[in-house]
């Protein structure tokens, strides 16, 4: 039987920032920045003097006063993503996209054309680099959760085989941090008790687990830490939400213009749920404050709806109920995502007794957009201002 794989977790490195120094030879070796008023992503070089992605312009500036700021191309970013997407597909038919940099593949069945998973890994990474000139970097383990931790352990541009018969030895050592789930909060819980490595979270009762962290996340972080991940690779699944956000930096902003932010989202997002032929039912908001701290405030609608103003009605209800919070503490980061996600042709119908169907103002926009592009025409509110950059996505 074979003693790897066969699950890849092939991941970009720097993913922004290395197209940046890809394009430009003069950025190579060099600290760069995307992004100029909030870190969108920084290079290693960047990163090795404490530049994170979201952080202030000018706390990254102060970190690392040589770095090379440059403007994000979100255009030469998705051809990037589309070139490395091609790579995996040559690859493997199994792949399952995380992000515009990021996959699972599935090559168990290619022993025999294509070598063991390591030989296809290796090749992988020296096909990104020749075909698309980006590093990757790629984990190879039985568990799509083991790959995916094999492929941070293994950055920056680099490649780690975690065999079947070493996993624990390799898992357990490793900082709770890197169990899937485990965030800021989870993470000071578990370290406020003495439990610091995988290791020590495996060898709690689930009971424990359950009784410190809630049952989800309990059962979940017991299965993890003994690597117990039955998960398939998935082609073509379906989003179980969408999510938008725009990162504000450390300046304060006005009640008027945090309420143009969230409905530049909303309507990006509202947009996204027809394209896609889906409704939703859940509308999170999401919030970072000037503490670092984050919390989350959701509204479920009484019926599944794609209508923008339905979404941004529910979206403005909730930040209004977390101005008093806002007010206090400041607010670095502000999104929105859509949950519940359902088919369009799964909801009732309701009959137009008001004579004007509830989408008839949004498919009119969505046409107007689709001939003549996104900025053809906006809502008043929105004219004058930076929407902040739109990231490119995988299709929904």
């Amino acid at each position: 039987m074979p003693n790897e794989g066969p699950i890849l977790h092939a991941d970009l490195d720097a993913f922004y920032a290395s197209v940046e120094q890809r394009d430009d030879p003069r950025l190579r070796g060099r600290p760069v920045i995307v992004g100029g008023g909030v870190v969108l992503a920084a290079s290693y070089e960047a990163k090795a003097r404490g530049v994170r992605t979201a952080m202030s312009g000018r706390t990254a500036r102060r970190l690392c006063p040589d770095a090379v700021v440059v403007p994000p191309r979100m255009r030469a970013y998705a051809e990037a993503s589309r070139a490395v997407f091609d790579v995996f597909a040559h690859t493997t038919p199994i792949v399952e996209g995380l992000s515009i940099d990021e996959a699972f593949l599935d090559v168990g069945g290619l022993a025999r054309i294509a070598g063991p998973p390591a030989e296809i890994a290796a090749r992988l990474r020296e096909d990104v680099a020749s075909r698309a000139g980006l590093p990757i970097t790629v984990g190879v383990a039985r568990t799509k959760f083991l790959a995916k931790v094999a492929s941070g352990v293994a950055k920056p541009d680099g490649l780690l085989v975690v065999p079947h018969d070493r996993e624990l030895e390799f898992l357990h050592p490793l900082p709770v941090e890197r169990l899937w789930g485990v965030g800021e909060v989870t993470s000071a819980t578990l370290r406020e008790r003495g439990i610091t490595t995988v290791g020590q979270v495996a060898v709690l009762g689930e009971a424990v687990l359950v009784a410190m962290l809630g049952r989800a996340a309990g059962r979940h972080l017991h299965a993890l830490a003994r690597n117990h991940d039955p998960r398939p690779v998935r082609t073509g699944r379906r989003r179980r939400s969408m999510g938008a956000q725009r990162a504000l930096g450390s300046r304060r902003r006005a009640p008027a213009e945090l309420d143009a932010i969230l409905t530049a989202l909303v309507d990006r997002l509202a947009r996204r749920l027809r394209a896609a032929r889906r409704v939703c039912r859940t509308v999170t908001l999401r919030l970072r404050f000037a503490d670092f701290t984050r919390a989350t405030r959701g509204r479920t609608l009484p019926d599944p709806t794609a209508h923008t103003e339905t979404i941004l009605d529910a979206a403005r209800a909730l930040l209004a109920a977390a101005t008093p919070t806002i007010e206090n503490q400041g607010l670095t980061l502000l999104g929105v995502a859509l949950s519940n996600l359902d088919d369009d042709g799964a909801i009732q119908l309701a009959l137009p007794f008001d004579g004007r169907p509830e989408g008839a103002l949004d498919s009119a926009l969505d046409d107007v957009r689709r001939r003549f592009g996104t900025t053809a025409i906006t809502r008043a509110t929105l004219l004058g201002r930076d929407e902040g950059p739109t990231v490119p996505l995988l299709p929904d």
